[in-house]
This record gives structure tokens, sequence and C-alpha cells, in this order.
């Protein structure tokens, strides 16, 4: 008498949770980075839904709990380096000149932003990991402005071995009930994007105003 497998998690799940965890499951840990390395270099795979199915991935025992924290946090780096990359390969000044085409938006708000880059380019770095749509288009200030890449990955690793721990040992322990953590986190996230939203219209209503006045 044949006994059927049991079946994996990818198997209970569709869609984006279904192939991240199909993922994982036949790579182990580098599948677990190549998901979440992914985040940074496409945005609409957020690592809100992928850090929690990473720790219910190691609950089923596709790996440990140390090992989901390492190869999710080796992913974030990675993929925080290649963006880092791009922006090192840009440089400031094609920077500045791709900025100053973009209309409403003029090369002293680039030289700005720089500026401030400058002064607080750790904290930036480190705290931007932690925040959605920033954390994938951090890295690039950090290479146009080239911060010392020492710099950039320590801080860079910091903000999201603390961000990775909260997400996968929080879907480690609800299990099952993994999607308990994206649900809240969705709603940080669309607070995010509500601010971001609101600051863009009071930029264009502002820069609008400003060219009436001219």
């Amino acid at each position: 008498m044949s006994v059927s497998p049991a079946p994996t998690a990818a198997g209970e799940l569709t869609g984006v949770a279904g192939w991240a965890v199909g993922l994982m499951e036949s790579l182990g840990g580098p599948g677990a980075a190549l998901v979440v390395g992914l985040d940074n270099l496409f945005p609409p795979l957020p690592s809100e839904l992928v850090l929690p199915l990473a720790g219910f991935a190691a609950g089923r025992g596709a790996f440990s709990l140390a090992g989901a924290l390492f190869w999710t946090t080796l992913g974030s780096v990675a993929g925080a380096v290649v963006v880092y990359l791009v922006g090192l390969r840009l440089g400031h000044d094609r920077m500045r000149r791709l900025v100053g085409r973009i209309p409403l938006v003029k090369t002293d708000d680039f030289d700005k932003t720089a500026a401030w880059f400058a002064r607080h380019g750790g904290k930036a770095v480190f705290f931007g990991r932690m925040v959605p749509l920033f954390r994938s288009f951090i890295s690039v200030p950090a290479g146009v402005e080239r911060m010392p890449f020492g710099r950039f990955l320590l801080y860079t690793t910091a903000g999201s071995l603390i961000w990775n721990t909260v997400f996968v040992v929080a879907g480690y322990l609800l299990g099952e009930n993994w999607p308990v953590v994206e649900r809240y986190a969705s709603i940080f996230q669309y607070v995010v994007f509500a601010l971001i939203a609101v600051a863009v219209g009071l930029f264009v209503v502002r820069r609008v105003r400003e060219r009436k006045h001219v």
C-alpha cells in the first residue's frame, strides 16, 4: 500500500506566495536569498510578504531559523549592492543632468538632496532598509554620492538584519497563520505610500505656484 507524500507549503499556496515558497523548498537557503534579493530590484515583490514566508518555510524544515535569517539578509544585501553599483555607475554629474530633465524639478533640488545625504547618508541607508519602497531605492544615492563601500555595507547589513529578523521570526512562530504578518505590514506600507503621495502632491502644487508667479 503506497503512502502519498505530505503536501509541501508551495502546493498549499498560490500566486507569488506559492512561487516563493516553492523556490525556497527547492533551493533551500539560496532560494530565500534570491527571492529577497529580488525585492531590491523589483519593488512590487515586497519583503513584507517574502520574509514571513521564509520563516514559514523554515518552520516546515526547508532550512533552520538561523539559516533563514542568514540567507534572507544575504539576499537583501546582495540586491542592495547591485542597486548601489548602478548609482555608482551613473555618478553625481550624470544623475544631476537626468534629474534636471524631470518636469517641475530643478537641479537645485538635486543639490539640496545630495547635501542632505552627505550629512545623513549613514542614517538614511540604515533606516531606509526598514521602509517600504525606500528600501529599494536608498542604495541609488549611496552609489551616486560614492558613500564608502564598507560603510554602505555595514549600514545596509545592520538595517536589513533587524528588519528581516522581525518578519522572519514572526512567520516562523505563526506558521500557517503567517498571512497575519503580511496583513498588518500592508497597513504600514499603505501609510508610507499615502505619505509619499501627499508629499509629491504638495511639491507639485508649490512648484506650479512658483512658476505662475515668475
